[in-house]
């Protein structure tokens, strides 16, 4: 494993806390790479043979990572368990006495078929907190569908909010439910082991991926429940706020956001060199200005448009009206902004030689939570885990790894 030198004064709220990791693909990695990320020790379980899923998706990195892999698995170890063989699940048992939490997202009922349901797992560690990941409601007769995000943003309503007005119902670039639901999800764990602190209890989370999806509409939601239909899409326009989104000068996009009436007033008087607009009853406040948007916007398009880019960001600075220019991934991944804030971390890696990997968002008293350990190679961790943890001897080891219940890694 790959790690870096911390510093010595580094705290890691979740210290001490052991997470085991079943789960695959996105939302359930997310879960556990942002308890990794403040300092949970996660341990991600893994097919011998394919590993997760995301180790076939995006660009190769080594032999068996990617970049979409390596975007939801930073700091975590990993083992191979094949958990279709009573070997596999009997290791899995054995190891959930020393874990405080497990995550998975097998559709409802898989997990109990193979024997690591949270009943069957509670009644070896009775104050397990256990994550349940899948599509559905487990209650509901949709249960056993198979959750995937673009369905989701489908059923959910969220591609018929993304895209231009002309054009059909748009996915959003990344796989937001799946993102959200992750996020969701170690929201829900913190909150179980800060309980688990006070009561010493437990607890079985069940999450949704269209539950969060539902949820993620957010005020769009609120705002067709209250119409009695879909507001129409706007594209990069807001739905509640004018003039906010993204606005071509004459050499290139920008982004302005008014957010009230008085930087609506300084961008008419001090940047575009209009003061008779907000003069107009029908754009005093912002309800106005939403209301007759149709006629205000063409206006302030042309008055964008007439004016280089350069000289719109500096006004708009100027006079604390929030603008920015539109950058691309690349773009913004190298940029000073990026680099100054340490948000991309470059590591080395036992196969490609040195790896990009994002940096945790989290500041704990100013610092920024570090990259403990790039994204584990499939089984890294496999000998020396299951030996530290288990006292399971190099023969017992290759015993299993003959029956086909884990790979392991060479021996240096």
């Amino acid at each position: 494993m790959t790690t870096q030198q911390l510093p010595d004064d580094m705290d890691f709220p979740l210290e001490g806390v052991r997470v085991l990791d079943l789960s695959r693909v996105f939302a359930g990695p997310m879960c556990g790479m942002v308890l990794a990320d403040f300092g949970a020790e996660v341990i991600k379980i893994e097919h011998p043979g394919r590993g997760d899923d995301t180790r076939d998706w995006g660009m190769r990195v080594g032999t068996t990572t990617t970049t979409y892999f390596n975007a939801m698995n930073r700091n975590k170890r990993s083992i191979t368990v094949d958990l279709q063989t009573p070997e596999g699940v009997k290791l899995i048992h054995d190891l959930i006495p020393q874990f405080d939490v497990v995550v998975q997202n097998f559709k409802t009922g898989g997990a109990d078929k193979l024997g690591l349901g949270y009943e069957q797992l509670k009644a070896i560690k009775p104050d397990l907190i256990y994550c349940s990941i899948a599509g559905y409601d487990s209650s509901g007769p949709e249960a056993k569908r198979p959750g995937y995000d673009l369905v989701i943003q489908a059923e959910s309503g969220l591609m018929n909010i993304n895209g231009e007005p002309t054009q059909p119902p748009l996915k959003f670039g990344v796989a937001v439910v799946d993102l959200m639901t992750g996020m969701y999800s170690a929201q829900a764990v913190l909150a179980a082991l800060f309980r688990r602190e006070r009561t010493g209890k437990g607890r079985h989370i069940e999450m949704a991926l269209y539950d969060c999806g539902l949820t993620v509409t957010s005020y769009y939601g609120l705002d067709a429940l209250l119409l009695g239909h879909d507001a129409a899409r706007i594209g990069n326009a807001h739905p509640s706020i004018v003039p906010y989104g993204m606005f071509e000068a004459a050499d290139g996009p920008l982004i302005i956001a008014v957010g009230n009436n008085g930087q609506f007033n300084r961008f008419c008087n001090e940047v575009i060199d209009r003061p008779d607009i907000p003069q107009n009853p029908n754009y005093k406040t912002n309800l106005d200005r939403a209301t007759h948007r149709e006629t205000l916007v063409p206006i302030i398009l042309a008055a964008i448009k007439a004016m280089p880019r350069a000289t719109l960001l500096e006004r708009l600075s100027a006079c604390g009206v929030p603008c920015g220019e539109v950058a691309g991934v690349h773009e913004a991944l190298t940029s000073e902004r990026t680099r100054r804030g340490g948000l991309i971390q470059r590591m080395p890696h036992p196969e490609a030689g040195e790896a990009d990997v994002f940096a945790p968002p989290y500041r704990l008293d100013g610092k920024r939570l570090p990259v403990r350990a790039i994204p584990p190679t499939l089984g890294e961790g496999t000998r020396e885990l299951l030996q530290g943890l288990l006292q399971l001897s190099e023969d017992e080891l290759q015993a299993l790894k003959a029956k086909g219940v884990l790979t392991l890694p060479e021996q240096a």
